[in-house]
C-alpha cells in the first residue's frame, strides 16, 4: 500500500461525506413553509437527486477505503466501529426515502396543478431531513476513534 493512495482515498472518502453533509444541510435550509414555492420545489428535487450521489459516493469511496486502505479488510470488518457507522449509514439512507419521495410527489403536483404541500406535509419533511442531518453527524465520531485504532 503506497501512502499516497492512503491519502487520496481518505481525501476522497471526506470530501464525499461533506458533500453530503452541505446537500442535506441545503434540504432543511430549504424546506420551510414560509420559503416553500415552485421553484424551492423544483430545487429541492434536484438538491435530493445530487444528496443520492453524495450519498453513493460516501458509500464507494468508504468501501475503497476498506477494501484498499493501508489496514486492510479485515481490520475494519473487525471493528465494531465500523459496524455501527455503517448502521447509522444504512439508517440515514433509509429515512432519506421518505423527503425523496415528498419532494417528487411535491414537484409532480406543482407542475400538474401549481398547488404547494400542505403545512403538516412540509414539517414531517423537514423533520426527517433533520433527524438525517443529526444522525450523520454522528458518523464522523464513530470514523475519528475507528481510524485511531479504538474499537478492537
Amino acid at each position: 500500500m503506497h501512502v499516497m493512495q492512503e491519502a487520496w482515498l481518505a481525501f476522497f472518502h471526506i470530501s464525499a461525506v461533506l458533500g453530503w453533509i452541505v446537500f442535506a444541510s441545503s434540504e432543511a435550509a430549504l424546506c420551510r413553509r414560509e420559503w416553500l414555492n415552485g421553484a424551492i420545489v423544483q430545487r429541492l428535487v434536484r438538491l435530493d437527486r445530487i444528496l443520492w450521489i453524495a450519498t453513493a459516493a460516501v458509500l464507494v469511496t468508504g468501501l475503497l477505503r476498506v477494501y484498499l486502505g493501508a489496514k486492510g479488510a479485515a481490520w475494519y470488518w473487525g471493528n465494531w466501529l465500523l459496524h455501527l457507522k455503517l448502521t447509522l449509514f444504512v439508517v440515514t439512507a433509509v429515512l432519506m426515502l421518505g423527503p425523496t419521495r415528498r419532494f417528487l410527489r411535491w414537484q409532480a403536483r406543482w407542475l400538474s396543478d401549481g398547488a404547494l404541500p400542505p403545512e403538516q406535509d412540509i414539517a414531517g419533511a423537514r423533520r426527517l431531513v433533520m433527524l438525517e442531518t443529526h444522525l450523520v453527524a454522528v458518523i464522523p465520531l464513530a470514523a475519528v476513534f475507528l481510524a485511531r485504532g479504538f474499537g478492537h
